[in-house]
Parts: structure tokens; sequence; C-alpha cells
């Protein structure tokens, strides 16, 4: 599935913005754009008006490291996309790529010379979109301008359904815009490594199997075309493709491109399960009320099956179920977003992390996500989160008579476990007394 977009952030084809009226998340008990979001931006911002944080603005970069750090985004997670799929598409290019950042709950990103790209999840919304013009007079206070048209492509079924932030591989051409005739698709776990990053740089190692990243196409009257991805495979110095004196650091580091896939592809489907399910309680109640009926906080019938779907929706992507193998050999990226992410990661009283890498034939070595420690995933509601709480420890222990999830050995059952019992928050009291007896 081609090149890797987080549209406004990363980008994509900026299409007219369609009434909101026509999207569910529009609608009660959402009501995405009418709502007052209470996410990172808007409490920054409000900080930065009193005088309690100061960004520095000596000039655009020093804007982005100081919005980085407020947001907790690590300027290791750096990737960088050339292909023209942003509204600044007139600053973007092979010879200009555009850097995308991003922490557990925000992301960032910037074309040299332009605007300020923010995203930053507000746990019952989900992604907030955002511009800041960190080329703004310092007599005039930071401001992040909510940007509804984002939704054109960040609110329709690449997310799916839901505000969302995305990521995408394309063909791109010489001067970076989309080969349009070869199309493009959504990139997350699942998706072969054969097929990821066109229109986006990439460094680090990774044997012989080839990706998309490092090139460009050139479309035949026929509509195919003609492209080298040998050309782009295993390259650690970018400043053989373009300058990147411009840029603070200069690397798109492989590791981060599929950590950012990955979280991605899940914050949509933490978002799209917890809208599922506000709908359904939503619906339950109405009708309730206009039949009379008591008031019951539990779902059932119709709602209490859509949870239950959400819920396998969620414990899937959690597991990393059907997750796409490594090239033979692994592979090799930055080191220092290695050690920044795994850095403040919650530890198990044995030293281990959700978020430590494997990087051999899998991402991570503990095949249960970081994401569950999420903004969204915390606050999904109450009859969502016990479903899958449930389900998840029944897979762990072993007990799901399915075998959907026999891909996880006893072992890394077991070191999950230890885990959650110990750091997730919230965690059912009956994790830790299990953990005991066992």
């Amino acid at each position: 599935m081609r090149n890797l977009i987080l549209c406004c952030l990363v980008g994509w084809v900026v299409q007219p913005f369609n009434a909101c009226a026509e999207n569910e998340y529009e609608n009660a008990p959402i009501r995405y754009s009418k709502t007052e979001p209470k996410d990172a931006a808007q409490r920054l911002e409000r900080l930065m008006a009193s005088g309690n944080v100061q960004i520095d603005r000596t000039d655009a970069w020093t804007v982005l490291e100081g919005l980085m750090k407020e947001f907790g985004v690590l300027p290791e997670s750096q990737t960088m996309v050339f292909s023209k799929t942003s509204k600044q598409n007139d600053l973007i290019g092979p010879r200009t790529p555009r850097v995308v950042y991003f922490g557990d709950n925000a992301y960032v990103g910037y074309s040299v010379g332009g605007s300020i790209e923010v995203a930053t999840i507000d746990p019952n919304l989900g992604p907030i979109f955002y511009w800041l013009d960190p080329h703004e007079q310092p007599s005039k206070p930071l401001h992040f301008q909510r940007d509804q048209s984002c939704l054109s492509c960040h609110g329709g079924p690449f997310t799916p359904e839901v505000p969302g932030v995305l990521v995408r591989s394309v063909f791109p051409d010489p001067e970076g815009h989309l080969i349009m005739s070869q199309g493009s698709s959504v990139v997350d776990s699942t998706t072969p490594f054969s097929e990821r990053w066109g229109g986006w740089y990439v460094t680090g190692r990774h044997g012989d199997m080839l990706h998309r990243g490092n090139v460009t196409a050139i479309e035949n009257k026929d509509q195919s075309v003609d492209i080298d991805f040998k050309v782009g495979a295993n390259i650690s110095n970018l400043g053989k493709l373009f300058d990147i004196s411009p840029y603070k650091r200069k690397t798109s580091d492989i590791v981060a491109l599929m950590v950012l896939e990955h979280q991605t592809s899940l914050q949509n489907i933490l978002t799209k399960a917890h809208h599922t399910s506000l709908r359904a309680m939503h619906m339950q109640t109405s009708l309730q009320r206009e039949l009379g009926e008591k008031i019951t906080p539990e779902p059932v019938g119709t709602a209490r099956r859509i949870i239950d779907h959400c819920a396998d929706d969620v414990l899937e992507a959690l597991l990393f179920k059907d997750e796409a193998a490594l090239p033979d050999g692994g592979i090799e990226g930055d080191p220092a977003f290695q050690t920044a992410f795994v850095k403040k990661a919650p530890q198990s009283s044995d030293g281990r992390s959700l978020k430590d890498f494997q990087l051999l034939n899998r991402l991570f070595k503990h095949r249960c996500s970081y994401m569950i420690y999420s903004l969204t995933f915390q606050h999904l509601t109450a009859p969502l989160k016990d479903t899958v709480l449930a389900r998840l420890w029944n897979v762990l222990e072993g007990k799901d008579p399915s075998g959907s999830y026999a891909y996880l050995g006893e072992s890394e059952r077991g070191h999950i476990r230890r885990i959650l019992a110990e750091t997730l928050p919230g965690a059912p009291k009956e994790w830790k007394k299990t953990l005991v007896a066992n």
C-alpha cells in the first residue's frame, strides 16, 4: 500500500470540504465541530496567553522545537515526506521534503518556509487539527487555528469515517505529484514491507527486501510506471538525494516510520470504536426514554452486539493480529529514536515495557500495543473498555477458545500480563491477584 501520508499533517489531496452534517461524528452525541476540544493545543495556548509558557520565537525551527517539547513529541521521531500531499504543496517536493514528528498523543508537521501543522488528541473527540504560523510577529501571540477543512481527508473513508490521522502510500512523480493511476492505500501494521513508503524518504538498513521509499516514478502512456526500487534501498545518507542542510536532523528513520504507521492506524481504530460505542449507548438511552423504560447504563440487545464487535476490532489491533513480517535479518534504524522512544515507557518490576523493540521479525518484543496507555483508550466508554480488558486478559491467560491469538506464546503472554498488571492505570485488581497466584 503506497506512500505514507498523514494528510493535513502528512498530507493527501485536499478536496472541497463537505458539509459537516453528512458525517456521523457531527451528530449527537459526538458533535465534533461544535464541541470545545480538551486537548494539548488548547491547554498550551492558554498557558502561552497567561505567560506561564514561553516559546522561543527566534525562527520557525525554534517555535517547532518549543511546541514539540510541550506536546511530548520526540525530535528523534523525525520522518520526511516529499510527495505533494498537503495544503502546502508548493513548498514540498523531492528536494524540499516536509518533516513530521510524533509523540503518543500529538503529531507535528512542518514545511520549510510554511506553517506548522498540528494534531493533538482530545480523549473524546479524537484528533483535533490546527495550523500555526511560526512567522507571526512576536508582538502577536502564537495561535492554534482549528482547521476543519482537514476533515476532507482526515474524516472520511480513509480514517475510517471518524476524525483520524492517516498514513498512506502513493507513487510520486519526479516533482512529487501523485500518479493517480497507480492508486494509494492506507498503511498499518499488516501492510507488507514491500508496499510501504512511496513518496517518503527512508533511512536505515533492511537487507534484500525492497520498499518504495526514496524514489520517484515515471508514468508511461499506457499508465504503467517506470520505477527502480533498488535505488532507494538501505540508504543511510539522505545528502545524496537532496540538500539536507536546512533540516535540524538528517534522518527519516525506518523504525520511526513503522511506529508511526502502527500508532496512527490504532488511534483511528480506538476513535472509531469509542464513537460507535457512544452512539450505541446514546441510541439505547433515547429508545428507553421514548418507550418509558428504565434507563440502564449497561448495553443490551443491539447496543451490546455493537460494543462486542468494537471490542473485537480493538483487541485485534492491540495484539498485532496479522502483523506483516520484517525482512529476513530484520531492520536497523537510528539508535537515537529507539532510545528516546523507550526512555519514559512504563516498566514492569522486571524491567520490561510495551515499547521494547525486537526488530528481527516483528516491530516490538511484546505484542500488546503501548497505545493501551493512550488518552483515547483510557477514556473509552466504560462498557467498551471493560469488554476489551476482559477479553484481553482471557487471551493472555491462554483462555481464548477461538485460537485467533495462538501466535502469542506462553512466555510472551506472561511478560505482557506482568507489564499490564503492574503499569496500566486502572487495571482490574484481579489482574494483580492472578499475577501473584501464578
